[in-house]
């Protein structure tokens, strides 16, 4: 696989960045001898120029790969740290260009080595992460998609959990819909039950006091004609008798209506 563009593109902006302050620190030597330095001013102003489009070029490499998922969080992290400091780094020479600050750190460093030129070390590489130090570009590209695979099971994982809830919630209230219906028809049975108590009761009343006021009346009838002597003595208790069946009757009868 070919190699990942933002860090290629990343070296040769720090290469371009080493380059202007070796470039700052000569025409500063040339204007303490009192030598010409038209030719490198307009060098630096080129270079700080090609400076500036490799920043803006890494901004948009980097925005690309985040809002794709290329990279983890992680790593777009560690890169914009990366690209702070390059921006950082680019203020500095362009103040050190206006002689409105020092010389640059790396030309001072070559200075008291009297003058020797040295590669000086990327100090951003000292701030890598133990995951991907010593790692190749490939194969930090293999372990940030493992981790976005393991990331997208994990929200598949998580969306599976939420459908079996959303689900039983759903049954949950189906469940609780139909008890609410079974209390509402019992409710209904209820209230018919009553209804029919009450008038079955209504019933049993009115009975008892045509019954009462029919035995009043035979009662007194019996009595007339006992005194009379228009029957024998035990007319009255044979009538009485007659009187409660055909109550007991009535009663049976209104009962199971």
């Amino acid at each position: 696989m070919a190699p990942d563009p933002w860090f290629s593109t990343y070296d040769s902006t720090c290469q371009i960045a080493q380059e202007i302050a070796e470039k700052i620190q000569q025409r500063n030597q040339y204007e303490r001898n009192g030598e010409n330095t038209t030719k490198l001013t307009v060098t630096i102003r080129a270079l700080l120029q090609k400076l500036k489009e490799k920043i803006a070029l890494l901004k948009d490499l980097l925005l690309r790969a985040v809002s794709t998922h290329q990279i983890t969080q992680l790593e777009g992290d560690r890169r914009q740290n990366l690209l702070d400091d390059l921006v950082t780094r680019e203020r500095l020479l362009l103040a050190s260009f206006k002689k409105e600050g020092a010389e640059p750190e790396p030309i001072r460093s070559s200075l008291m080595t009297g003058g020797a030129k040295r590669a000086v070390p990327n100090p951003w590489l000292f701030e890598e992460p133990e995951e991907t130090r010593g790692l190749g570009f490939d194969e930090i590209r293999q372990q940030q998609q493992k981790i976005i695979q393991e990331q997208d099971a994990g929200l598949d994982a998580l969306s599976s959990i939420i459908s079996r809830q959303k689900q039983m919630g759903q049954e949950i209230g189906n469940e609780l819909d139909e008890q609410n219906e079974i209390i509402d028809d019992l409710a209904n049975l209820v209230e018919n039950t009553n209804e029919k108590l009450r008038t079955e009761t209504r019933r049993v009343t009115l009975v008892d006091r045509k019954s009462t006021s029919c035995a009043i009346k035979v009662e007194r009838c019996i009595e007339v004609k006992y005194r009379c002597k228009a029957s024998p003595p035990n007319l009255f208790f044979f009538f009485k008798c007659f009187f409660l069946s055909q109550m007991k009757k009535n009663y049976l009868y209104y009962t199971c209506i």
